[in-house]
């Protein structure tokens, strides 16, 4: 089994069991608060991940930091992607001050590594994780590490909050923190 294969259906794996943990959230109204979707909602939402990021009240700082990139087509682009997306509340949980300086053109080479390192070629769905610990190689050229072999599933170490959000080009899996390369 080549690594790819075993990425994606490491993640899949992973996320059958996030989906399980999030489906009780759901029921009780907490995925959506912090991701902005429900699971229904999740299955009839489509569009492009930049076009689900752009309508999603969730996401605001990823799509200004998209913008400022110069991300936005890519994102729009034929894919597939999956993308580990961090919600505003997780931008904001960030040191003050860091988002506005990561959004200086002069900041462009490092707001691109950051954004790219929540981005994984090819689309792998949660189902293909669970059970898995993992490595998935980012389009920034390093590594994440997945873990879906407890409750949930995390990112490293960032959980992730809402699976499976289809797109027409990829998927979105939401997270509470905004990934750091090397940390």
């Amino acid at each position: 089994m080549t690594k790819l294969t075993t990425i994606a259906m490491s993640i899949a794996l992973a996320g059958s069991f996030a989906v399980s943990g999030l489906a009780v959230a759901d029921h009780h109204g907490g995925n959506k608060e912090r991701s902005g979707y429900s699971m229904e909602e999740k299955a009839e939402k489509k569009g492009t991940i930049a076009e689900i990021a752009a309508s999603n009240g969730s996401f605001g700082t990823l799509v200004a930091a998209l913008d400022a990139a110069d991300l936005v087509e890519v994102l729009n682009g034929e894919g597939p992607f999956t993308v580990f997306a961090p919600t505003d509340e997780a931008f904001a949980a960030l040191p003050e001050g860091t988002v506005e300086s990561l959004l200086e053109p002069e900041n462009r080479d490092q707001l691109i590594a950051i954004l790219t390192y929540h981005v994984v070629s090819g689309k792998v769905m949660s189902a293909d994780l669970a059970g898995e610990q993992t490595d998935a190689d980012t389009v920034e050229g390093s590594s994440l590490s997945i873990d879906a072999t407890g409750y949930g599933v995390t990112v490293n170490g960032a959980n992730v909050v809402t699976a499976d959000i289809e797109a027409d080009n990829g998927v979105i899996h939401v997270i509470d923190a905004v990934l750091m390369p090397g940390n």
